[in-house]
C-alpha cells in the first residue's frame, strides 16, 4: 500500500486551510527555524537561491562570505515577496555549493519568510561540487551522512533540512549520478524528505524514476527539477501520471508563453496538481564584487500569474500551483511504491 495521502477534491478546491475540517492527518514541513504544519506553508516559491558559491567543493566554505553583507543584500528581496503575500521560500543551494543554514535562519527571522534548506549533494558538472568522500563512499554511506543531518541538524547548528537536493548530468546518468540518486532513495525511506533533483531532460529523469522503483520509492517523492528544459510535453505528462512532480523552475519573461501553454495543458490533462513553478533566481555570489547582481523573485507574481488567469486558470488553480502543490510535495512523509 502507498504510505502517503492525497488531498480529497474538497480540499483541492478550497485550499489547505480546510485540512483539519477535511479530517486529514496533518503533516509537517521543516524550515530553518523549526517545524510547521503543512497548512502553514502558505504561498510558496519552491526553487530559489539566496547564496551560491561556484568555486568548487575543494575550496568553498563559510570563510568565503560575510553573513552580514549577504543579509544586507538579500533581505530586501525577501521583504519584497512578503508584501506580495508569499510566506515560504525553498532555498535550493546544496552543501559544498554555498549552503549556509545559519545565514538562512538569520534571513528567515529578519524577513518573516519561512525558509527551507536541504541535505544532499550536487553531482552534475563533472562532480565539481562533490566532496572527495562523495567519490569513495558508497550510496549507503552518503545516505548515512544525510540522514544524520536530518535527525541531528546540520553541522551542529540545530537547523534541520526540509528536503533532499541532488543533481545529475543532462545526459544519461554516470556512476556518481546513480550513487547520489540511490543515496537519496535511502535517505527518503529513512526520513520522509522529498527528493528534488536538478535534472533537465527526460532521459535522466526517467532513469532516476527507474532507480526509485528499484528502491521501492513512489514517484511522488521525486521532483523533476528544470523539467522546462525538456521540449516534449508528452514526457512531462507521462512522468506526472506516474506521480512525479514536474517543476518548471527557471521562469523568465522570455518563457512566459511556454509556461502558460504548459499549465493549460496540465489542467486539461487533470495533472495541474503535479506542477511546480518558480524562478531559480537570486543570488549573492561570493566570487563577484559585492556579491554580483541579485535577480529578485517577483516576476511570477507580476507576469506569470496574470497571464495564467488570462489564459483561463481560476484562482483555485493558482492556489493549487503555489499553495497546495508545494505543501503536498514538501510534507515530510515516507512515500513507498505499491508492493
Amino acid at each position: 500500500m502507498k504510505t502517503f495521502y492525497k488531498f480529497p477534491s474538497l480540499c483541492l478546491c478550497l485550499g489547505l486551510s480546510l485540512l483539519i475540517s477535511c479530517n486529514i492527518k496533518e503533516s509537517k514541513i521543516i524550515t530553518v527555524t523549526g517545524e510547521i504544519p503543512a497548512s502553514s506553508m502558505g504561498k510558496t516559491l519552491h526553487h530559489e537561491h539566496l547564496l551560491v558559491d561556484f568555486i568548487g567543493a575543494d575550496s568553498t566554505g563559510y570563510h568565503r562570505w560575510n553573513k552580514a553583507e549577504v543579509v544586507e543584500k538579500a533581505l530586501p528581496y525577501l521583504l519584497e515577496i512578503k508584501k506580495l503575500g508569499y510566506k515560504t521560500l525553498v532555498e535550493c543551494t546544496p552543501a559544498y555549493l554555498g549552503r549556509d543554514p545559519e545565514l538562512l535562519k538569520i534571513l528567515a527571522e529578519k524577513s518573516g519568510i519561512q525558509i527551507i534548506t536541504n541535505t544532499g549533494y550536487y553531482s552534475a558538472v563533472g562532480g565539481k561540487y562533490i566532496p572527495e568522500h562523495g567519490f569513495t563512499e558508497t550510496s549507503e554511506q552518503l545516505a548515512e551522512r544525510w540522514i544524520a543531518e536530518t535527525k541531528n541538524g546540520i553541522e551542529g547548528t540545530g537547523i534541520h533540512p526540509g528536503f533532499i537536493k541532488i543533481s545529475v548530468e543532462r545526459n544519461p546518468l554516470e556512476e556518481i549520478n546513480r550513487k547520489v540518486v540511490e543515496a537519496a532513495c535511502i535517505t527518503h525511506k529513512a526520513t520522509g524528505l522529498v527528493i528534488m533533483s536538478h535534472t533537465g531532460l527526460a532521459v535522466p529523469a526517467f532513469q532516476q524514476l527507474g532507480i526509485l522503483k528499484k528502491y521501492g520509492v513512489d514517484p511522488s517523492a521525486f521532483i523533476w527539477t528544470h523539467a522546462h528544459n525538456e521540449q516534449d510535453f508528452a514526457k512531462h505528462t507521462e512522468a506526472a501520471k506516474m506521480g512525479a512532480w514536474i517543476a518548471f523552475d527557471n521562469f523568465t519573461p522570455t518563457q512566459l508563453g511556454r509556461y502558460v501553454e504548459f499549465a493549460l495543458l496540465m489542467k486539461k490533462e487533470g495533472l495541474l496538481n503535479k506542477v511546480l513553478f518558480s524562478h531559480d533566481a537570486g543570488w549573492y555570489d561570493p566570487g563577484k564584487p559585492e556579491g554580483g547582481k541579485f535577480r529578485g523573485f517577483t516576476e511570477i507574481e507580476e507576469l506569470l500569474i496574470p497571464a495564467l488567469k488570462k489564459g483561463g486558470l481560476e484562482q483555485k488553480d493558482i492556489n493549487q500551483l503555489f499553495i497546495i502543490n508545494p505543501a503536498t510535495a514538501f510534507q515530510v512523509q515516507i512515500r513507498l511504491s505499491e508492493s
